[in-house]
This record gives C-alpha cells, structure tokens and sequence, in this order.
C-alpha cells in the first residue's frame, strides 16, 4: 500500500492468558486464538485492522518481558498507521466469579495476588512499577469507557463499567500497558469475560467481535 489513499482508522491488538491456578481451560485463551479466524469469516468492520492476537502466561514479573517485546513490536509495525490512525490494545482476561462482562476504567500499581502466578510468584502489597511511587496510584485508559458499555449493551449482551480489575495478573498487566500506551501515544483497554460454563464460547466470541466493531466506530 503506498502513501496514497486511506489508511485504516483503527488498529487493534488483542490479548488473552493461559490457565491459571483455578481456572484449568480460560476462556481468553480461546477467544484470542481464534479471533482472526473469526473475524476474517464475519467480515472485519470497515475502518479496522486487527493486528496482533497474543495469548500470555498467567504470570506478573516472569511475563513483563514478552509482554513488553509483544507492546513495542506492534508499536515499531504500527508506526505509519499511528501518524494518521489508532492504535488499541485490548486485553482480556477472565472473572471466574462473574456473571457479566466488564469494561475495566483503571488499574492500580498494587501487586497483591492471592495465589501464585504460574510462575509462583506471589507478591504481597508491592508496587508493580516502583518508579510511579505508591501503590495507590491509580492509571485510567484514555477510552471511553461508558460509551463502549452503553454500545454493547444495546446489542444485547450483559456488560458492566468497572473500576477495579483486582490485584492479580490482570490489574498487573493492565497497569504495564496503560502506562506503555500513554509513552507511545496508543490506547489501552481491559476486559473480564465470564468462564463460558456462564456465557457460552460462541457468545464471547460476538462479544469479541462486537467490542471491535465498536472500538472501530469511535473514529
């Protein structure tokens, strides 16, 4: 493609995990490896490229490596659509607890599982970046975050605003991303999907579907 001409609106890249402890098949792992398969067979919204799909270890500190080299790859690919378009990063991960979607707002710089990562760590009331100072210090996506809410709920689906992500792997990697995306002038957005024993497999998947056409939409 040259200079010429459109170029796409919005790039989004998404990402899910692995098992964890207690949660033996996530559902995130599924939705994100099949997500381009699905996509390509709905038909991509007009104005959005789906650009890297990542399934990551359930782990915090043994995860920030790939996690970061996965972040800047895109970043270094979606330098020219970044002149003109967006970039999103869309993470989700799973509430086994939950019976709806949720929209994540924030993330908090408090590392506090409560149990190991995959990795066995298990941190206790520590900062995840020591360098942004106390742990409640708080980063909010730059979405918008009611607006996306009140759009899929409109279509149906069971979804909720939330202001806390937890302190496990989720709020870990959601804060590492928020705070990458306002260095590199992207966006970031964090998802929790039920187990699919709640909301079956093929509704996540038009959840997924249906979260980008919306993200597509707010350009």
């Amino acid at each position: 493609m040259g200079s010429e001409g459109p170029t796409p609106a919005v790039t989004v890249h998404v990402t899910g995990f692995k098992k964890f402890h207690g949660v033996a098949e996530n559902p995130t792992e599924k939705i994100v490896s099949n997500l381009q398969d699905y996509m390509n067979k709905r038909g991509l919204p007009k104005g959005l490229v789906l650009g890297s799909c990542t399934v990551l270890e359930t782990a915090g500190q043994g995860a920030i490596v790939p996690l970061y080299q996965t972040l800047q790859s895109a970043v270094s690919r979606d330098t020219t659509a970044s002149n003109s378009g967006t970039v999103i990063w869309v993470h989700f991960g799973v509430n086994s607890g939950a019976t709806r979607f949720a929209i994540e707002h924030q993330a908090v710089n408090e590392a506090t599982f409560r149990c190991p990562d995959e990795m066995g760590w298990k941190p206790q009331k520590v900062p995840i970046v020591p360098a942004d100072g106390v742990i409640s210090r708080i980063r909010e996506t730059s979405l918008p975050v009611e607006d996306i809410t009140k759009s899929l709920a409109k279509m149906g689906y069971e979804v909720m605003t939330s202001d806390d992500a937890g302190r496990f792997v989720c709020n870990y990697v959601y804060y590492h991303s928020l705070r990458f995306a306002e260095q590199n002038g992207v966006k970031s957005l964090f998802v929790h999907v039920p187990l699919f024993l709640t909301i079956d497999e093929e509704t996540q998947m038009q959840f997924a579907a249906s979260l980008l056409e919306v993200l597509a939409s707010l350009h």
